[in-house]
């Protein structure tokens, strides 16, 4: 049983680490959304974090906790830089903005020889692991179920449904708005790290506009009801290309219609279900 089990692992370890990872950067939207914001600028915060643990890794030898702790930092400290500008806008526009936040990392990024170029970083160390990946994928939700309990959350459901009517309750939205933005930058860095020394490799088209939608499709699909939504339709979404390998070429469109269907039908998501609150 033990030696079924360590061969399932070994053929599908890149497929399981993908599931953590995609979890992380579920919650990383999710925390955008649960105030009402729609951000797209996760992919580039998973880029900015992929670069900065590769690069710290390859070149100054960092050990791998410090290199995670810089994965965040750095992210969170673009979050505070674009943050003041960009979440004036609400919408499609705050959308927009951040997309184009993307597409200057990876411009940057092909244009430099530091970062590799076009071809990307290879060679980086291999350092995550199962336990760890999930260890802070749990500690994450945990995190957000108590936030989700508490008077913070009620905060931000109130937002997520009517703004102008939370500012009028003595929410402050623009500090709101500021701490889930560089929260959720923080996560994507996280994922980011995670993911480049679970890959080993990392290029600039990585973190384009296709990964900000696959990201954002995660909450889509699972709902924004509460945190658990978005990490199941992380899975769902991670798993289902597998499951779909036999259909070749038509896999993506197969996988494409599945999430309209589901859109379409359930608006709020596959998971509705709320967590209760205390306080």
């Amino acid at each position: 049983m033990s030696a079924a089990l360590d061969n399932f692992f070994f053929s599908y370890q890149s497929l399981i680490f993908a599931v953590g990872i995609n979890g992380l950067l579920a919650l990383s939207i999710y925390t955008v959304l649960a105030v009402g914001q729609l951000s797209l600028g996760q992919a580039a915060f998973m880029g900015l974090g992929a670069y900065v643990s590769a690069l710290l890794t390859l070149h100054l030898n960092w050990p791998f906790p410090a290199v995670l702790l810089a994965a965040m930092v750095v992210p969170a400290l673009a979050a505070l830089l674009i943050g003041g500008p960009t979440l004036k806008l609400t919408g499609v526009y705050l959308a927009l903005a951040t997309i184009a936040l993307g597409e200057i990392l990876r411009i940057v990024c092909n244009a430099s020889d530091f970062t590799g170029g076009a071809l990307g970083l290879s060679g980086i160390p291999s350092k995550t692991s199962f336990t760890l990946i999930f260890s802070l994928l749990a500690l994450v939700l945990l995190g957000f179920v108590l936030v989700a309990r508490s008077r913070l959350g009620r905060a931000m459901e109130a937002m997520r449904e009517d703004e102008v009517a939370a500012g009028v309750m003595g929410v402050n939205l623009p500090a709101m708005k500021m701490g889930a933005l560089v929260v959720s930058a923080m996560l994507a860095g996280l994922a980011g790290a995670l993911n480049a020394h679970a890959n080993s490799f990392i290029g600039p088209n990585d973190y384009s506009f296709d990964q900000a939608v696959t990201i954002l499709s995660f909450a889509l699909l699972g709902g924004i009801g509460s945190p658990f939504g978005p990490v199941l339709g992380a899975i769902i979404l991670t798993l289902l290309p597998e499951f779909l390998t036999a259909l070749h070429d038509f896999k993506l469109v197969v996988n494409g219609f599945i999430i309209v269907v589901a859109v379409l039908f359930m608006p709020r998501g596959l998971l509705v279900w709320r967590i209760g609150r205390i306080g």
